[in-house]
């Protein structure tokens, strides 16, 4: 068998189970984070996930196929070895980056549905605002004292 072929061979073997085991990692954890961000809804968070693992296997898959080829020959092991290292290398960094940025993007979906749901005014009121009685345009002028409520 051909060096290079024998590389390819390889190079699949390794970097596609390592894409299909992040992605499956980011399935099954992601959910708590999106059942937490869609305030317990299922359905919607299944969704979500799915599209966000489905966009995960596209583009490291496509990666993988992509990065595939060696530039030059493969004509001894030692060689066999340093092209393997530096492609598994790379496909380790890209899949590593691209889970971070999915932990990130729930993260951030997360942290906006609890400050969401912490909407609530900061202090407590403490004065009234008079509402400006009808046909006032510019009430209470600058400097007006403003009344008492009626």
């Amino acid at each position: 068998m051909d060096l290079n072929v024998l590389t390819y061979v390889i190079y699949l073997a390794l970097a596609l189970p390592l894409t299909f085991y992040v992605a499956r990692a980011l399935h099954r954890y992601g959910k708590v984070f999106l059942l937490d961000v869609f305030n317990g809804d299922d359905v919607l968070a299944h969704a979500v996930n799915q599209l966000l693992v489905t966009g995960f296997y596209l583009l490291n898959v496509g990666y993988v196929t992509l990065f595939m080829t060696a530039h030059g020959n493969v004509d001894s092991a030692r060689r066999l070895f340093e092209v393997l290292s530096t492609k598994i290398g790379a496909v380790a960094l890209v899949v590593g980056a691209v889970h971070f940025a999915n932990v990130w993007a729930f993260n951030a979906f997360r942290r906006r549905a609890i400050l969401r749901a912490r909407a609530v005014a900061p202090i407590a009121p403490n004065a009234y605002t008079p509402v400006a009685p009808p046909g006032w345009a510019g009430w209470p002028p600058p400097g007006a004292p403003v009344p008492p409520p009626a």
